[in-house]
């Protein structure tokens, strides 16, 4: 009886999608699903989504924390994105008008505001170059986001079909240079991301994030105004980068 589960594991394991028969290194299919859900955030001139993620944070005693978080997310094409982020990492909210953009820590009191691009596109890489910090789904919000997901592609499969929170979406594995990362996409009519996550190859213990995506409106309402930023009485003005250092994201 022994001898058969262990058989039967094996086969089970060989059946698997995660062990089949070795395909391109990056599989046309994979990038032909990447490329709709490309097509579908592109194409729209705005919107917004709420997220939750679960972020992995070095801790001093050499381990890795989890965090919860959730967020509010607002774009207009092509100049401007506002963030809200909350939960167990210190809040965060985030403006960029298309002039300038600016940050602000509400529980350190701190904040701060400096020139930038004039697309989010530049500015997108230029607060990764800058300040050295990623957010995992930054790419989500360029105007080609196909194009950023597929650059230096090392590898690329379809994992196959499966749900996420009761949505029929299409599990995709990716690597990168520095970055494993995985998307699962609704596999109807719009074709949007409901979850992503990304382990950074590059860092200590391979630290992970996992960001799932409900929500979606691609045609909201969004004023100019609601995406300037207004200095609040009583905080103190740092550098950039630090007030992204100090929210613990």
């Amino acid at each position: 009886m022994k001898t058969f589960g262990i058989l039967s594991l094996s086969a089970l394991l060989i059946a698997s999608p995660l062990h089949a028969e070795k395909k391109a290194a990056v599989d046309p299919a994979a990038l032909a699903l990447l490329k709709n859900m490309s097509t579908s955030l592109s194409s729209a001139k705005s919107f917004t989504v709420r997220s939750k993620s679960i972020l992995e944070v070095p801790a001093f005693t050499g381990q890795l924390i989890t965090l919860f978080s959730t967020g509010n997310i607002a774009l207009k094409r092509p100049d401007k994105l506002r963030a809200e982020l909350g939960g167990d990492a210190p809040a965060f909210n985030f403006f960029y008008n298309g002039a300038s953009v600016s940050a602000l820590a509400p529980q350190k009191k701190v904040y701060s505001t400096t020139s930038a691009p004039s697309t989010l596109d530049d500015m997108l890489t230029g607060l990764t170059r800058e300040t050295g910090i990623r957010f995992p789904s930054s790419p989500l919000f360029y105007s080609d986001p196909y194009s950023i997901l597929t650059r230096n592609l090392l590898s690329g499969i379809v994992i196959g079909r499966t749900k996420v929170n009761g949505v029929a979406c299409d599990h995709l594995a990716f690597r990168s240079p520095d970055v494993n990362w995985e998307i699962w996409i609704d596999a109807g009519r719009d074709a949007l991301p409901r979850r992503l996550a990304v382990t950074f190859t590059d860092r200590p213990m391979y630290p992970r994030t996992v960001v799932e995506f409900s929500r979606w409106n691609l045609h909201p309402w969004l004023s100019s105004s609601s995406f300037e930023f207004h200095q609040p009485l009583g905080f103190s003005k740092i550098p950039f980068a630090a007030v992204l250092h100090s929210s613990g994201r």
